[in-house]
């Protein structure tokens, strides 16, 4: 059987290079461009035909994405592709798991089926569940997910003194106790008290276990940053070491990367998402669940 063809979508050739490396796949070349009125060209120069191949293609900015990795799937089938699979290191549009208000799209599920019909199988990091128990609840194809948990571990452990972990609210409890357990360093989690539109305190859940420690917030999504924002002007930090700030996928939407880091906060993120910031790789990890799904 000949080894799969992998694609990198625009500005995913990085980490399409990584999985090649470690898994022994061939890298196939796209051609993609706009058209004058910004209508979207795509070629494949490199034959699928007879191929089992997977497009790369992390799922920030997901409107600018979305229609080009669909018409890239779409073309793939079209020319004689065996099976189809999305490695997407962030998987956008999982916010929306509800219906809050009438008349609402539950966007989660839309893109959840527009990708299953697309595709063979996904594989991505740590997708945002919160009302679902797990993917297979909106997506209709194998999906192969894989935890960032363990590389924050193993950098805080490695490279932070006297580190506290601090999540953002008491949902993340569960997830941040078991990154603290492997690090080796105690946690505690966010409540926050609403006191008006404008005015809302946040404060740790253990405060007398942050004395003396350095302070390390944790989650799976830096976008607005606004919860990281508040705990760092409300929670002074009692050593004088700067602050950290982690997560998985740093979107850092609406400049809030220059915004924490002019708090006096380090950022650390994974490269799921391109950003100056990126600390962790994950590509080890996609590249054992690649194996997997492959």
């Amino acid at each position: 059987m000949s080894v799969p063809l992998l694609f990198a979508m625009p500005g995913n050739e990085t980490m399409a290079q990584a999985l090649a490396s470690r898994t022994g796949a061939e890298l196939g070349n796209l051609e993609m461009r706009r058209f004058p009125d910004a209508e979207t060209y795509l070629r494949y120069v490199s034959d699928p035909k007879g191929r089992e191949i997977a497009l790369v293609c992390t799922l920030n900015r997901p409107d600018e994405k979305l229609i080009a990795v669909l018409f890239a799937a779409a073309t793939a089938r079209g020319v004689g592709a065996t099976r189809i699979g999305l490695i997407a290191p962030y998987l956008a549009y999982m916010r929306q798991d509800r219906r809050f208000n009438e008349g609402e799209a539950v966007t989660s599920r839309y893109v959840a089926r527009l990708l299953s019909e697309a595709f063979d199988w996904l594989v991505t990091v740590d997708p945002h569940l919160h009302r679902y128990s797990s993917l297979a609840d909106i997506y209709t194809i194998p999906t192969f997910v894989v935890h960032a948990a363990p590389l924050i571990s193993e950098w805080i452990k490695t490279r932070v003194t006297n580190a506290i972990i601090i999540g953002p609210d008491s949902e993340s409890e569960q997830w941040v106790s078991v990154v603290a357990e492997e690090a080796g360093v105690p946690f505690t989690v966010l409540e926050k008290t609403r006191h008006g539109d404008r005015n809302v305190e946040i404060r740790a859940k253990h405060p007398t276990r942050i004395v003396g420690k350095t302070l390390v917030f944790v989650d799976d999504i830096i976008s607005s940053g606004r919860t990281m924002l508040e705990a760092l002007r409300q929670i002074p930090a009692s050593t004088g070491d700067r602050p950290i700030c982690m997560a998985v996928h740093g979107l850092f939407a609406d400049n809030s990367d220059r915004l924490l880091t002019g708090a006096g906060a380090t950022l650390v993120t994974s490269n799921t998402v391109p950003h100056a910031t990126n600390g962790l790789d994950v590509s080890r990890l996609l590249a054992s669940a690649l194996a997997k799904a492959l």
